[in-house]
């Protein structure tokens, strides 16, 4: 179930952090848009989600969960901080603190994933959003003027 899960979700969060022709992350989208087109019908996952062979009850969140946890509320905090005097700018400061989030999830996968699926593509998002991140850091406005 969390590969369904992962191969649904994957492919977004690869869209949204698309990083151009880099090979590593291409194969990565191809396997993910692979994955999801195999698990998603007519706009639907083909499977129900099992949420308690998933570990989730309605008691609350697993330990699994809570090793996230930390890191989701940190990338949360930093975004609803960033800003900037335009939409470029606020766009890229609160973009930098998204993919910060997304390396420090990777990193929580490489420490307790068992799967070596999992920890291929951990590695890739920190190899990725660190590159992301330091584009988005030198980033120079275009001059209105």
């Amino acid at each position: 179930m969390r590969r369904l899960l992962l191969a649904a979700v994957l492919p977004l969060a690869l869209a949204a952090c698309d990083g151009g022709g880099d090979p590593v992350e291409q194969a990565v989208r191809e396997v993910a848009a692979n994955n999801h087109a195999r698990t998603v019908k007519d706009g639907t996952v083909s499977a129900p989600v099992d949420h308690a062979a998933m570990g989730h009850t309605a008691a609350g969140p697993t330990e699994a969960d809570r090793l996230y946890a930390e890191g989701e509320a940190e990338m949360h905090r930093l975004m609803a901080a960033a800003s900037g005097k335009t939409a470029d700018e606020a766009y890229i400061n609160k973009m930098i603190a998204h993919h910060q989030g997304a390396v420090a999830m990777a990193r929580t996968a490489l420490e307790n994933a068992k799967d070596p699926q999992v920890r291929e593509w951990a590695q890739a998002v920190i190899t990725a959003q660190e590159r992301e991140i330091a584009e988005m850091k030198a980033w120079q406005p275009a001059r209105q003027d």
